[in-house]
């Protein structure tokens, strides 16, 4: 199963170099299914990995000239402190079990999983349904509203507390379909966004005792080694199938997190 884990954490470079979101998306049934972290603890690793490979894929966009950095430090502004904040004290103070429903057993690690999956399931449907193209660049700026970033970026700042998703299956929809920015320059702005969010939301679980730091850095490793054959690929392929692609990348891994964990619990 490790081997498996380890082949997985290529992909997950993979899929943030390519479309710019899903590592956590990977990240999260890797930690849990393959390597046996408990939900909770893996949202935390999660945060690792993702945030680190992002960091390297972000910095390889930005000289292709694929970073729209107004608007990511402008949803960073508030999503990084919604994400710490929530790392910090909102999720410890989540009892493990949250309640009882006809005997059915409500618990926090199962919760997690599940709205996960439902999430993805929701990104997914709005990805594949949109049929407007992305404006200019010219355009795309002049559409900016800031309230609409603070309102966008403190929403997935507490999705990237509560679940350890980097918020890229949040951050494309976004910035594609609502703020209009082209299918390539949203991969490369949510590479970054999702950096700074991992990044700074994971040192909320510094104090935390038992971090596998081996683990960590091996699925690390691999993952940055993926993000960079991803971003290779992403040069290669055609806006349009990337934004597709996407979409069905993760109604499929939705329906499966989501499948598994209520049969499960039945």
């Amino acid at each position: 199963m490790h081997l498996l884990g380890y082949i997985a954490s290529l992909l997950i470079g993979i899929s943030l170099g390519l479309i710019g979101g899903g590592g956590s998306i990977l990240t999260m049934p890797v930690m849990v299914y393959l390597f046996g972290v408990s939900p909770v603890t893996a949202t935390s690793y999660s945060l690792f990995v993702v945030g680190s490979t992002s960091l390297v894929g972000a910095a390889r966009q930005y000289k292709q000239g694929t970073v729209n950095v107004r608007m990511a430090l402008l949803f960073a502004a508030t999503s990084v402190a919604t994400v710490f904040a929530t790392r910090k004290w909102l999720v410890p103070s989540i009892p493990g079990h949250i309640a009882t429903i006809h005997g059915f057993n409500i618990t926090e690690s199962w919760l997690t999983m599940v709205l996960f999956a439902l999430l993805m399931l929701i990104s997914a449907i709005f990805m594949m349904r949109n049929k407007h193209a992305p404006g200019s660049r010219e355009a795309v700026e002049k559409k900016i509203n800031a309230g609409k970033l603070i309102l966008y970026g403190t929403g997935i700042g507490l999705v990237t507390g509560l679940l350890g998703a980097g918020g890229g299956f949040l951050l494309i929809p976004a910035l594609v379909l609502l703020l209009h920015l082209p299918m390539k320059e949203a991969v490369g702005t949510s590479l970054l966004v999702i950096a700074l969010n991992s990044l700074i939301g994971f040192t909320g679980n510094l104090h935390d005792k038992g971090i596998d730091w081996q683990l960590l850095f091996a699925v690390t490793a691999l993952a940055i080694a993926g993000i960079l054959l991803g971003s290779y690929l992403n040069r290669k392929i055609p806006a349009g199938k990337l934004k597709k692609g996407f979409g069905w990348f993760v109604l499929a891994m939705g329906i499966y997190i989501l499948v598994r964990e209520i049969s499960t619990a039945l």
